[in-house]
């Protein structure tokens, strides 16, 4: 009977984020992979837990050589919880090599959900959250990092990234220079932690500020491009609203599909679909 990997939410900064199934998969695994054994420790004794299973490391640099026994001891039965030092393991930290392995070994996976920088600050950056991309961490280097900005500028979702605290000012600017200075986003600081801070603003502006010096864990958030109206003929705005109904909508709701997919006008878009039925 094989065993199980186990992803655990550690907290990003408060400890009382720590729910009770997260103490109990703590006090009952067997073995615990975690990207900071000092970290775990304190952790457990912030929380009272008493560890009984066998405690090793599972960061970057050995990552692939703990697979094998990892993989090994959940087919023996044992339970592996993985816990990175904050978050969710796999979201830009250790974890995806062994979640992989475990599917194909054919082992069961499953979490203890918990805090994620990534959408506890998309949250409370104020700007749009039906939609969002999350783009990890910018490259080091200015140009690849101007490159990919590019990339990104008629990206309609807003994106989240991660960010180190002494390259956020020359993101900042790389970013207000690919994606307009004038876009709006938000810098989220050491969240839930005792400094946390969320500065909101014109990308330029945040940039402007950043060159002062901030430390801390970093998440930016950036808005999405907005779409202009798109360019298309009557016909083809006709042929549009055709698809729609083709596909199952009523006249009004095909109309209000295109309209949000052009940034047109419901009378344009109207006047299209009448002019298509004149003889």
């Amino acid at each position: 009977m094989t065993g199980r990997l186990v992803l655990g939410g550690a907290p990003l900064g408060q400890r009382g984020d720590v729910g009770p199934r997260l103490r109990q998969a703590m006090a009952d695994a067997d073995v615990l992979a975690v990207e900071d054994t000092r970290r775990l420790h304190r952790l457990a004794k912030d929380l009272e837990v008493t560890l009984t299973g066998k405690v090793v490391t599972f960061h970057e640099t050995v990552e692939r050589s703990r697979l094998p026994g990892l993989v090994a001891a959940m087919t023996e039965g044992r339970t592996v919880l993985l816990i990175t030092d904050a978050g969710m393991p796999s979201v830009s930290d250790p974890g995806y090599t062994l979640v992989r392995a475990a599917i194909e070994a054919g082992i069961e996976v499953t979490s203890v959900p918990g805090p994620s920088a990534v959408v506890t600050a998309l949250a409370v950056s104020g700007l749009p959250c039906d939609r969002f991309t999350f783009e990890g961490f910018l490259p080091r280097k200015g140009g690849e990092r101007r490159s990919a900005l590019a990339a990104l500028a008629a990206e309609p979702r807003t994106m989240v990234f991660y960010e180190s605290p002494h390259r956020l000012a020359d993101a900042l600017t790389d970013a207000a220079g690919a994606l307009g200075a004038d876009r709006p986003a938000a810098v989220c600081r050491e969240l839930t932690k005792t400094h946390e801070e969320v500065r909101r603003g014109s990308l330029a502006s945040l940039a402007e500020w950043a060159a002062e010096g901030v430390r801390g864990e970093i998440t930016l958030v950036v808005a999405g491009a907005v779409a202009g109206p798109a360019s298309l003929t009557p016909a083809e705005l006709a042929a549009e609203v055709a698809a729609e109904e083709a596909a199952g909508a009523d006249r009004k709701e095909a109309i209000r599909t295109v309209m949000a997919r052009t940034g047109l006008p419901r009378r344009d878009v109207y006047d299209a679909v009448l002019a298509a039925k004149r003889p």
